[in-house]
C-alpha cells in the first residue's frame, strides 16, 4: 500500500520533509518510526490524515502520516 510520510523539525535532518512509501498491509505507525531510525521517546505528536493516532495504529492505503518531535521551551 502507498502511504505519505511527513517529518517535522529536526526529524528532517538527514532524512526528508515528505516522502511516499510503499508499505506492507497492516503496517503500524511504530514500524514506520522504527524504520526511520527515530527514537520513540523523541516523538511528541503522531497524526494520520490530521487526526491524532498512536504507535499501534494500523496504516491504510493513501494515509498521510505526520510525525512531530517533542517540543520543549520556556
Amino acid at each position: 500500500m502507498q502511504v505519505q510520510v511527513k517529518l517535522f523539525a529536526f526529524f528532517r535532518e538527514g532524512r526528508f520533509k515528505e516522502e511516499g512509501r510503499e508499505l506492507a498491509d497492516n503496517t503500524i505507525v511504530g514500524q514506520v518510526i522504527d524504520d526511520l531510525g527515530i527514537d520513540r521517546e523523541e516523538v511528541g505528536v503522531l497524526m494520520i490524515n490530521s487526526r491524532h493516532c498512536q504507535f499501534d495504529t494500523v496504516l491504510r492505503e493513501n494515509d498521510i502520516l505526520a510525525i512531530f518531535p517533542v517540543i520543549g521551551g520556556g
